[in-house]
């Protein structure tokens, strides 16, 4: 069975966010405090870059396991892609009140956390991360 490629590393996460530049920077800085701040983590590196917060194991159907971070963001040159766990019951919902953003199964896209309601993204984050703590696989 094929091994995750993207692990926690030992990298410097202030050495990583100190090369991005302009109104990024600032997003990164804020979302360390909040997703720090929801999961009681420090960040770590996971892959080369992806911040990532806290861990826990998972196992799918099919038998293959693996660990994770229980949130995390990556300055992409594009947007800013948040990793969100779906699946919790107010998702739908706190998606519709969290502003401009496109997203895929498992990470939000947004240009900037000026075009998002911070107070629905702490909710959405909170629910995600309590989501992922009680699907954690011991």
């Amino acid at each position: 069975m094929a091994e995750l490629k993207t692990k926690r590393t030992r990298a410097s996460v202030a050495r990583f966010l100190a090369g991005v530049g302009g109104s990024r920077a600032a997003d990164c800085e804020q979302l360390v405090r909040i997703m720090r701040d929801i999961t009681g983590e420090e960040p770590a590196m996971w892959g080369k870059s992806i911040v990532g917060f806290g861990s826990y194991r998972f196992r799918y159907a099919s038998g293959r396991e693996g660990e994770w971070f229980t949130c995390g963001f990556s300055p992409r040159k594009q947007d800013l892609t948040l990793y969100v766990m779906a699946g919790f019951s107010r998702y739908e919902e706190l998606l519709a009140d969290l502003g401009t953003f496109r997203h895929g199964k498992s990470c939000l896209y947004v240009k900037g956390l000026d075009r998002v309601h911070l107070p629905t993204l702490k909710k959405l984050l909170r629910a995600s991360v309590a989501h992922v703590r009680k699907s954690s696989v011991e």
